[in-house]
């Protein structure tokens, strides 16, 4: 597997992914956005991840889209992705990412990643995760285990499939996952 960052934005590539294949296919398309991709030992796009700057922070990188191969699913690909951009745009000059998911599968990979809940949602009900974690000294109102149960509390509020809840209900009073620093 071959991980590899494209461009930076606002100069980012077109990539036309399979819509059966890859969700969010169409946000690819966009030249506005850095993109990253990960490729299997054929050449083919089995992820993607786009991303750009905060239009009113300049050290903030926001993860916009991240997609993995439907059939590649759960094999560490996507938060491969994200580190990569992570690392890269770390030794750029950006002070934190950011990035806003909407569902829990997508809220423990980026965990994995060394993202955190901030305690914040967008408009439309995703929660955003920050890199490096939020701080969790003695002024704040959750140390890391309590902060990663208030986002999955937050998915458990809503509409799942079978899928979500059983993934949910093995997380129940769990530590977050993984190494903040990978």
């Amino acid at each position: 597997m071959e991980y590899e960052l494209l461009e930076w934005p606002p100069d980012g590539p077109k990539l036309r992914l399979d819509h059966e294949r890859f969700s969010y296919a169409g946000k690819f398309v966009m030249t506005n956005t850095g993109k990253a991709v990960a490729r299997a030992d054929d050449g083919r796009i089995v992820g993607a991840v786009a991303f750009n700057e905060d239009r009113t922070d300049a050290d903030t990188l926001w993860l916009r889209y991240v997609t993995v191969d439907r059939e590649r699913r759960g094999e560490g690909i996507g938060p491969r992705l994200c580190r990569l951009v992570r690392d890269r745009a770390i030794d750029r000059g950006y002070e934190r990412l950011r990035i806003a998911v909407n569902n829990p599968f997508a809220y423990e990979a980026l965990y994995r990643t060394g993202f955190a809940y901030t305690g914040e949602t967008t408009g439309i009900a995703e929660l955003v995760l920050e890199y490096p974690a939020p701080s969790t000294d003695a002024d704040t109102k959750w140390d890391e285990r309590e902060r990663y149960q208030a986002g999955l509390e937050e998915f458990r509020d809503r509409d799942l499939s079978d899928e979500e809840e059983a993934f949910l209900d093995s997380r129940r009073e769990s530590e977050p996952p993984g190494s903040r620093t990978e």
